[in-house]
């Protein structure tokens, strides 16, 4: 039924989460083990606050999370969404992940949500660099202001346009197919019921139930995603 709803649908979009990350090897936030969260409070490392007032922890810990994102690469299952992008069969692509690793594999279409690891900017002037300036250690721009990862904090906004792409792919789904999200994270877990009410299937895979399971047509939990996905691509190739 999944792969017959894939193969027919005029317009699928695809919603990523951490479960996507943690396959390629990265750590999560929110696991009852591993998760970030659980070693450092987010709200004094990796918000505004930090940012203006305790700015060499807040570097210190986002210098290791580049670090960390460098060590490790997109795996099968972000290829075959690159692949499934060229060919048509997917649309577009929301995710809440910060590590650039859609983009690596490929995909062309990503609203990245809470931004990139993959960039930092000045705080000052606005001007963007690699986050190899941070592995580098350099933090300060030629303008003299810092240089901050392009990733949402806390205390900020979700970008603008990621949003209104991220709505507006949402809307136009006809098929919207969830990949490793616990849907707990307001207001990027909207998207989901904004394309179910505009009439598309929904489709949740995740390793633990989530709060919206009740509105998918169909879930699929303690499964990789990596191995979902080959499983259909069978059926394309």
């Amino acid at each position: 039924m999944l792969k017959e709803w894939l193969s027919t649908s005029n317009y699928t979009v695809i919603f990523t989460g951490a479960g996507m990350s943690t396959e390629s090897g990265l750590p999560d936030f929110r696991s009852a083990n591993q998760g970030l969260w659980n070693q450092k409070n987010p709200e004094k490392i990796a918000s505004t606050d930090a940012l203006n007032n305790n700015i060499q922890e807040f570097i210190d810990f986002y210098r290791n999370r580049v670090l960390g994102v460098k060590e490790f690469k997109p795996h099968k299952g972000h290829d075959l969404l690159a692949e499934w992008e060229k060919k048509g069969i997917i649309q577009s692509i929301i995710t809440q992940n910060v590590d650039g690793f859609h983009q690596q594999a490929g995909s062309q279409k990503v609203a990245e949500l809470h931004g990139t690891l993959q960039t930092v900017f000045c705080q000052s002037c606005g001007r963007t660099y690699s986050s190899e300036e941070y592995v580098n250690r350099t933090y300060h721009c030629t303008c003299g202001g810092v240089l901050r990862p392009s990733v949402v904090l806390f205390g900020e906004a979700l970008p603008e346009e990621p949003f209104q792409m991220a709505f507006e792919e949402a809307s136009k789904a006809e098929l919207f197919i969830v990949l490793g999200s616990s849907l707990s994270v307001t207001p990027a877990n909207q998207f989901p019921l904004i394309a179910k009410e505009n009439g598309a299937k929904l489709v949740i895979v995740n390793r633990e139930p989530t709060d919206l399971d009740g509105y998918a047509d169909e879930t699929i939990h303690n499964r990789n995603i990596g191995e979902v996905l080959r499983d259909w691509n069978a059926y394309f190739s």
